[in-house]
């Protein structure tokens, strides 16, 4: 009975040293080991790596030609009215389209710099958690961070400003004569797109690539990390 009891003992304690041991990997360490980051550190790094990666975005997709300017950025007709450039082709009216076109996305390039103090207002909430998971995580863990937590805000701030930006730009006048001339063409079916919300959510597609790769940037290349911490902190991922 004894040697049963003493057996019972150790095995107990065997067994609760591997459960300490394990609870010990599973928890959010107070620092990443021989750096000696603290989570705060951490949380701060991650959140001046978004900040600047989010700035850089928006800066470059601002500027004239940033978006019509690039083939693989360019916005092109809506793909609801595609009939509708097909046809003013056709007719004749492929000026009409072009000027179109340039200018819609001359309308995106403005209304860029919008999107900004959503993002800022993002970075403000990530948690601790939130920091060591994209730090650990894919190469694009914070842009998808942006995606869930951004998308629907960035919408709803970014398609009235939009609106309004192609309203200023003449665009939507552009449109309206666009949709006029195509609706005058005999036996063609009617089209109505929403371009504001079209154009909204093209743009919103276009800043995401782009932070997507300023992300990479930062953690692939020492060079982008312009901080002491982002330094400190990319170096250990």
């Amino acid at each position: 009975m004894r040697i049963i009891k003493k057996t019972l003992l150790v095995f107990m304690l065997f067994t609760l040293i591997q459960s300490c041991d394990i609870l010990k990997e599973l928890e959010l360490p107070e620092s990443t080991g021989s750096a000696g980051l603290t989570e705060e550190q951490v949380a701060n790094g991650l959140k001046q790596a978004l900040e600047i990666g989010t700035k850089n975005a928006v800066q470059e997709l601002s500027r004239e030609n940033a978006i019509y300017g690039n083939p693989s950025r360019r916005i092109p007709f809506p793909q609801e009215a595609q009939i509708v450039e097909e046809k003013l082709r056709q007719y004749g009216m492929g000026n009409m389209v072009d000027k179109f076109i340039k200018e819609m996305n001359h309308g995106a390039e403005e209304a860029m710099s919008k999107a900004k103090p959503v993002f800022v207002n993002a970075i403000k909430k990530m948690t601790i958690q939130d920091a060591w998971n994209i730090l650990k995580g894919p190469d694009d863990a914070a842009t998808q961070y942006f995606k869930n937590k951004t998308s629907d805000e960035l919408y709803m701030l970014f398609k009235p400003k939009m609106k309004s930006t192609l309203d200023d730009m003449n665009v939507t006048n552009l449109w309206s004569s666009v949709m006029s001339t195509y609706n005058k063409l005999p036996f063609e079916q009617k089209v109505n797109a929403d371009l504001p919300d079209y154009l909204t959510n093209m743009a919103i597609d276009r800043l995401f690539n782009v932070i997507a790769r300023e992300e990479l940037k930062i953690r692939e290349d020492p060079v982008a990390r312009v901080t002491d911490l982002l330094k400190k902190v990319f170096s250990q991922q």
